[in-house]
């Protein structure tokens, strides 16, 4: 095998397909490590963000950084999501509650309800949720179960809070008094 005029002896497949990934990787490593990527970063900028990278952090690789602190949510993301199911009729109805303040509400086949919560409401509803005594609250029912009772699944911020029928620390009721309508409906 010749290269640029020169004989080149070839190397068996296996050595030769390493030695080509070594090089790829080598390639990509000092590429991102010294920030050298072309004539720019191949993706079009966000809408109303820089022209340009000017100004932006980036890590080592030559990625965006994630902007420090915490991130504020944004208005459609889910601040609670409240779950029943059980009772005689074996329901499992679900209210979901935005930061917005807008909320669904499903009972079981029938069209699913909407509403918005006022500011004052849906900040009553963050401060129970926000409040300390509320992070106390136990994950799991202490009690029992109750024949043919209900069973609440409370998630926020990725906890998860299960209470039973007659089983409401002041934290959780104080949370359920928030709610739009009170909670998630236990009828089918």
């Amino acid at each position: 095998m010749t290269r640029a005029g020169r004989a080149v002896r070839a190397l068996p497949a296996g050595r030769a397909r390493r030695r080509g990934a070594l090089l790829l990787v080598a390639a990509l490593v000092l590429g991102g490590a010294t920030g050298v990527s072309g004539c720019g970063s191949g993706t079009a900028p966000a809408p109303g963000g820089p022209a340009s990278g000017v100004g932006t952090p980036t890590t080592a690789a030559g990625t965006v950084a994630p902007p420090e602190g915490p991130q504020e949510p944004q208005g459609q993301e889910v601040l609670v999501e409240v779950v029943v199911n059980g009772g005689l009729a074996g329901v499992r109805n679900q209210l979901v509650v935005h930061y917005d303040g807008t909320w669904t509400s499903r009972s079981g086949t029938k069209p699913p309800r909407t509403g918005r919560m006022t500011p004052a409401e849906a900040a009553e509803l963050r401060a129970a949720l926000e409040d300390p005594s509320y992070a106390r609250v136990p994950g799991r029912p202490t009690g029992g179960p109750i024949p043919d009772g209900f069973r609440y699944f409370v998630t926020y911020r990725h906890r998860l809070v299960v209470a039973d029928d007659g089983e409401r620390p002041p934290a959780l009721q104080r949370v359920f008094d928030a709610l739009p309508e009170g909670g998630p409906p236990t009828g089918p």
